[in-house]
């Protein structure tokens, strides 16, 4: 693998819009570390308007003085871990980050002892049409906050709340060890976290099940490990959720984004009813790849030879024809997204692995990735550049404190794009072989997005909820229940490996709890969207263009509302399912 000098610069994303360079990082350090104490004049002393209008506008702007160090430290740290000095400045900020924290603690504790009827009339304020979303959330929160002294001594503890995600980042990007792959004709190859995809992916039979077994028996040899890192990261959040008066950690997760449990419940109800689909998917998958069985390690692989590699030029522009339909403004966006560098693009050593959307109000957005050149890897643009398109728009039009939307919605928008180039290369198909590839991807993603992340959301509410009730959460228990869980989603007909049991514990998304689920709403909502969109259905067209701009404004569910998509209703998920078994018989008379 390349070291990071060794990648051309045109491919590195350019950074220097947040930060020129490390006198400026140390000039803003200094900045925020000398002046925010001044805000602490205002405790005890938020009872008027005038002091509570300024006091949030200080914090505000320090706040974003202290947001953009950490971002920028962050994303030093993810192009490359094994440069110190960034991991060095980003603990700096964060050790200043945890000490203005604790001190102006009080201004949340003193906000939430006012009355409601003083609350209101800050909300009915036009001064405070900024902050309205935050008073709206002292009243709905009233009942989970704590006295002053103790929400000062809980923001103490966010220092190293949030180190067992920082710990298994460290030893999936940088400790780990994998055994060399090896192919049907007895060849080694080596394995990383970036190539994987690209094994799992070969026609080579072997080659896929050696790159499968490998990658999750690297895991499994730091079982014990990451079993303790992750139930350390469950006990957090049982911790936060029972002072916090949840009752349970998925509740606070539900209520903290405004989402009725029946969506959730919905979803997981509906997966499992409609398992048959996935499975008659199986069993096609194995008629065409001329198998007599078919394999868990065989589920990433196209259903034939046109597997083609595409240069990152060449992908990119595929996205930008795809995605037209979204409108001209839109595809401009897209084109000086590349030409100012927002995207770092190949992997190189110490580098994050995967891929993802960030950035910080005031910026452009940013993307990593880890470039293979596969088909996959294009579908990584579309979808990443959803997430930063999102992210453009919320912030071109909405104020730092209403434009963060919710991780409820934010796999919405990178998925609508991802449909929106399936459409487009089923379109372009010339021949059969072409439209029994991109159908076979389409299912693809509905088994990785809908199937695979349902499936780890029940494994995560399970072992959420056996660690509060005192069930068995050690290693061979989350194993095998993991282990179990495959049997019944995967069905009779599918061949498991033992190595799958440990596949739970290299799943970064773990260490932000109740994230999962939303990857297969998304892809529900994204696909009702495209499809209306598809069919030239202008409202929903216009919809959804609003639906990018409104940031955080209204609860995640009523947000999906305006794009046309109603999540609490149960016939929304049977459109994605019924529409499946229509694509699906389809897919069939071509086979």
């Amino acid at each position: 693998m390349k070291k990071r000098e060794e990648i051309e610069e045109k491919y590195k994303w350019d950074l220097t819009d947040y930060i020129k360079d490390l006198n400026e990082w140390e000039n803003v350090y200094n900045y925020v570390k000398d002046n925010y104490k001044s805000i602490l004049k205002y405790e005890n002393n938020l009872k008027t308007k005038e002091n509570i209008y300024n006091c949030l506008q200080e914090d505000k702007i320090l706040g974003e003085k202290l947001g953009l160090l950490a971002v920028y430290s962050s994303l030093k740290v993810k192009e490359n871990s094994k440069d110190s000095k960034y991991l060095n400045l980003l603990n700096k900020v964060e050790k200043l980050s945890t000490e203005i924290s604790e001190d102006c603690s009080f201004i949340s504790s003193e906000l939430n002892l006012l009355d409601d009827d003083f609350i209101n009339s800050i909300i009915a304020d036009p001064k405070f049409k900024d902050y309205d979303l935050m008073f709206k959330d002292i009243i709905k929160n009233r009942k989970h906050m704590l006295s002053k002294a103790e929400e000062k001594l809980l923001s103490a503890t966010s220092e190293f709340a949030g180190d067992f995600s920082d710990i298994f980042d460290k030893i999936d990007t940088a400790d780990i060890k994998f055994d060399d792959v090896v192919d049907s004709n007895g060849n080694k190859y080596e394995l990383n976290n970036s190539n994987y995809a690209k094994y799992s992916i070969s026609q080579d039979r072997a080659l896929r099940k050696s790159a499968y077994q490998n990658m999750n028996g690297a895991y499994g040899k730091l079982n014990n490990t990451i079993t303790a890192i992750y139930m350390g990261n469950v006990k957090s959040d049982h911790f936060y959720s029972k002072v916090r008066h949840f009752d349970s950690s998925l509740d606070a997760s539900l209520y903290a984004e405004d989402v009725n449990k029946s969506v959730y419940d919905t979803l997981i109800k509906s997966v499992n009813a409609n398992l048959p689909v996935f499975h008659k998917f199986f069993d096609l998958k194995k008629k065409v790849l001329g198998q007599k069985s078919i394999a868990v390690y065989d589920m990433r692989v196209g259903t034939s030879k046109l597997e083609k590699e595409y240069s990152y030029d060449e992908a990119y522009n595929i996205v930008l024809d795809a995605t037209k339909v979204l409108g001209e403004d839109y595809n401009e966006i897209m084109k000086k997204a590349k030409q100012e560098r927002w995207l770092d693009v190949y992997a190189n050593e110490g580098k994050d692995t995967g891929a993802f959307s960030w950035g910080y109000y005031g910026k452009h957005p940013v993307v990593l990735l880890n470039y293979e050149s596969t088909l996959t890897d294009v579908f990584t643009i579309a979808h990443e550049m959803g997430h930063s398109m999102h992210t453009y728009y919320s912030n071109l039009n909405q104020p730092s404190t209403k434009a963060g939307y919710e991780i409820f919605v934010a796999e919405v928008a990178s998925t609508v794009n991802e449909m929106l180039l399936l459409n487009y290369l089923l379109n372009k198909a010339q021949t059969k072989e072409e439209k029994i590839y991109y159908f076979d991807y389409l299912f693809k993603m509905f088994y990785s997005t809908i199937f695979r992340q349902t499936l780890f959301a029940e494994f995560e509410e399970h072992t959420h909820f056996a660690y509060q009730n005192g069930e068995d959460t050690t290693p061979e228990a989350l194993n095998s229940y993991y282990y179990n869980l495959n049997k019944h989603y995967f069905g009779e007909n599918v061949e498991l490996v033992p190595e799958i049991q440990y596949e739970w514990s290299r799943i970064p998304h773990f260490y932000s709890s109740f994230y999962v689920y939303k990857y297969a709403t998304g892809l529900i909502s994204a696909f009702y969207i495209a499809n209306k969109i598809f069919s030239g259905d202008k409202e929903t067209l216009k919809g959804y263009r609003k639906f990018l701009t409104l940031g955080c404004t209204m609860p995640p569910v009523e947000l999906l509302k305006v794009a046309g998509v109603n999540l609490e209703k149960q016939e929304t998920f049977d459109f994605v399912f019924d529409s499946m078994k229509n694509l699906l018989n389809e897919f069939e008379k071509l086979i």
